[in-house]
């Protein structure tokens, strides 16, 4: 295990769409005293950040892990992604992310019943060393995906909804798949309302009733993101 000294101190991060960053944790990384570096999945060379030895986060965005036909970079996303978790490299998956991380694990990805937008809370599975145990007292997170997928071979179940039951999971201590988003805040949500809009509008969302619920939801999801991520960087080796 990496020792506080030895821990990479740069967090790369692969986006898919331009409003879906590191939201709240940016910030905690920063705190911590990391350095944050963006690569544009589809537009950069993705190969630095996932041969990276210190933590890689996929974060979110509206394609399919299947539409490899309309999106070809996503082959070689998924190759280098696969690489990485055979080396076991610390990989955080949100969302598109989990998914990827899924399927680079062997599981089915695929279209769900119904789409799952909005804020709710979940129910946490009962282990020693829970990482997402500071969601535990209806910490509502935010739920923004039509695709859901099977549990993968060796992945422990961490997080159900009720709509979908695998909402997050983790394969030993350095790969974490969250299906939803922890890194929201209440201060960006707007983007998310812009540039769903289409989606939204699709399935009959009401756009004033995501507002509202950000309001009331969003501020004590920051304060557990940051305790949840300071727990999986101490599993991976950060003590600082």
């Amino acid at each position: 295990m990496n020792t506080t000294n030895a821990f990479p101190k740069t967090i790369y991060a692969i986006q898919h769409l331009a409003f879906e960053d590191l939201g709240s944790l940016e910030d905690v990384f920063y705190q911590l005293g990391f350095r944050v570096r963006y690569f544009e999945a589809g537009v950069d060379d993705l190969t630095p950040a996932f041969t990276h030895d210190g933590l890689t986060i996929i974060l979110g965005g509206p394609i399919g892990v299947y539409e490899t036909e309309d999106y070809p970079f996503l082959k070689d996303e998924i190759a280098l992604l696969k690489q990485r978790l055979a080396a076991d490299k610390p990989t955080l998956g949100i969302c598109l992310g989990a998914q990827l991380i899924a399927h680079a694990l062997g599981a089915k990805v695929y279209a769900g019943h119904q789409k799952e937008i909005g804020w709710g809370a979940l129910s946490l599975s009962l282990r020693p060393n829970q990482v997402l145990s500071p969601l535990l007292n209806n910490v509502h997170v935010l739920h923004w995906h039509g695709d859901t997928f099977d549990l993968p071979e060796n992945a422990v179940l961490l997080a159900s909804s009720e709509i979908y039951t695998n909402q997050a999971f983790e394969v030993g201590n350095n790969i974490l798949a969250l299906q939803f988003h922890i890194e929201t805040t209440e201060e960006n949500f707007e983007k998310w309302l812009i540039g769903h809009t289409c989606e939204l509008r699709n399935a009959k969302i009401s756009i004033p009733k995501l507002r509202e619920e950000n309001l009331q939801y969003a501020q004590a999801l920051e304060h557990a993101a940051f305790e949840v991520i300071q727990k999986f960087l101490k599993r991976i080796g950060y003590s600082g």
